[in-house]
């Protein structure tokens, strides 16, 4: 019988002894405990009228965030921008590489639960000569060694070599595969996807808080400019009456009606009014050039338009379920950093444990690549190792140390966004509600402004007052109209903050769910619009 035969008779099947060796390893691996503590949602105190949290659950999606809610607003320019914003601005791209980036790292991490394959290869020719330079009939051959990649040279009574005087020429080909697999007994390797991937849902929590903190900006600073465009009519309107109150002044000085005090009195109003003309239009266009740089488009121009136009979102009833929260995304992106850090613990109690691995190579070793392969050349080996901590100073305990602070420092920035979260959602409806009682006040002060200047006017042309009068009501009025339109603007500005606050809007069926209450006055239109 040849070599090759008994050997295959007598001797395990590599590939079968590899295959049981793995399929035991995956077995102890799925087997194996994971060390570390579960993820357990921190507790937060909540104020009274909410519900309680229910705990995070990635399997059951939350309430979809209304991604186009600036549409509320009814604006072709303001659709526009926040659109130009969402496709153009950085900051965007930016969040979308890093989305990418930890999408790219769960996989590398993933790839840990798989055996390693490596295939290597090796093909030499030497060249060394014998000392004197005899050339008699002695020869040389090369033992082949499984485990060495270069050969070593013995005497022997047979050659393979090629001879020429003291000079001799060998050849050597190898080809192999190696397997390694690393023992999930402890559960690193599970800790550290669920790490991977609650980091990859952070990071994508993360990109939502951008976006919808760059859509609130934009529409933010939409409404600043359209506020600005409304003091700017307002002051307009009231440097024109000013300018017509001068000439009055003028030809009542001329004709000895009045002094030269009225006509001083009025000119200084003009100068006065003309300034605050000329500081409006200086904000709007600052305030263009930040919408500009929001859309990535530094040359953009906007139209003036019409701030009271613009519609202000209903407000949702009290009683607003603390669930409605959990849409948001920073307070998402904030648990999932911690389940991260949770996770991380694990990772750095399974280093105090053993690793186990198991290993495996299979190839063949010739001096001739047509033998390379037959059974005479061929080797296997396979193997389990175990490695572990002895002693390394305290350094394994030190990292379980530094895991479990940054769980206790991400549990704490955790709670601090929640009651963040709380808050802003409880600012924004207080801010939202006086704002729109106050519009309807705000438009009584501006209709006995108007009064008030158009009485002053009469008594100085009839002659019963002076131009002081005047002057004071006209101050009056121009000030109650700024408020005004100031105070739409604060009031959707506002409406913004909770929109954001909420994580993007309300749904209609959650809000129908909740008791009624009184909703805010809509108010008056303002003045300069009319």
């Amino acid at each position: 019988m040849r070599d090759h035969d008994r050997s295959a008779g007598t001797e395990p099947s590599p590939r079968r002894s590899l295959a049981s060796c793995l399929v035991l390893g995956l077995g102890l691996g799925l087997a194996g405990c994971a060390v570390g503590p579960d993820y357990l949602r921190p507790g937060t105190a909540l104020p009274s009228g909410y519900a309680p949290v229910a705990p995070a659950d990635d399997r059951v999606a939350p309430e979809p965030i209304a991604t186009d809610w600036w549409k509320l607003y009814n604006d072709p320019q303001l659709n526009d921008l926040v659109e130009a914003a969402l496709t153009n601005n950085p900051n965007i791209r930016l969040a979308l590489a890093r989305v990418d980036e930890a999408r790219a790292a769960l996989r590398e991490t993933n790839a840990a639960f798989f055996p390693e394959i490596d295939l290597s290869g090796l093909g030499t020719r030497a060249r060394s000569g014998v000392a004197g330079g005899s050339s008699g009939n002695s020869a040389t051959s090369t033992a082949i060694s499984p485990t060495s990649t270069s050969p070593t040279t013995t005497p022997t009574s047979s050659t393979s070599l090629v001879s020429s005087g003291g000079v001799t020429y060998n050849k050597l080909f190898r080809l192999d595969a190696g397997v390694s697999y690393e023992l999930d007994l402890w559960g690193r390797l599970r800790r550290l996807s669920e790490s991977a991937q609650a980091t990859l849902l952070a990071t994508t929590y993360a990109r939502d808080v951008t976006s919808l903190a760059l859509a609130s900006t934009t529409a933010q600073a939409y409404f600043t400019l359209r506020s600005l465009d409304a003091q700017i009519s307002v002051t307009e309107n009231t440097l024109k009456a000013v300018g017509e109150s001068l000439d009055i002044a003028k030809r009542r000085l001329d004709a000895g009606y009045s002094s030269a005090l009225d006509y001083a009195q009025a000119e200084t109003l003009r100068a006065q009014t003309q300034v605050n003309l000329r500081d409006l239009r200086r904000q709007r266009a600052v305030q263009e050039h930040q919408l500009g740089n929001l859309t990535s488009d530094l040359a953009l121009r906007i139209a003036p338009g019409r701030l009271d136009m613009l519609p202000v979102p209903a407000t949702p009833p009290p009683g607003l379920p603390s669930t409605l929260l959990e849409r948001r995304p920073d307070v998402r992106r904030d648990e999932q950093t911690l389940m991260s850090a949770n996770a991380e613990i694990g990772v750095a109690k399974a280093e105090l444990f053993p690793t186990f691995g198991l290993t495996g190579a299979y190839g063949g070793q010739s001096f001739d690549l047509s033998d390379l392969l037959k059974a005479p050349f061929r080797f296997w080996n396979i193997g389990l190792g175990i490695t572990g901590p002895i002693f390394a100073g305290g350094k394994y305990v030190a990292r379980l140390d530094e895991a479990k602070a940054r769980g206790s420092q991400q549990v704490a920035s955790y709670q601090t966004t929640v009651e963040e979260a709380f808050r802003e959602v409880a600012d924004a409806l207080t801010n939202v509600s006086e704002t729109g009682a106050a519009e309807a006040e705000v438009q009584v002060s501006v209709d006995a402004a108007r009064r008030t200047l158009r009485l002053s006017r009469l008594r100085y042309d009839s002659g019963y007052a002076g131009y002081l009068d005047v002057l004071d009501a006209t101050r009056t009025a121009n000030s109650a109209e700024l408020t005004l339109v100031q105070n739409r603007a604060a009031r959707l500005n506002f409406s913004v903050d909770l929109i954001k606050a909420l994580g993007g809007g309300w749904s209609e069926t959650a809000a129908a769910t909740l008791p009624a209450g009184p909703t805010a006055p809509s108010g008056g239109t303002p003045a300069s619009a009319r």
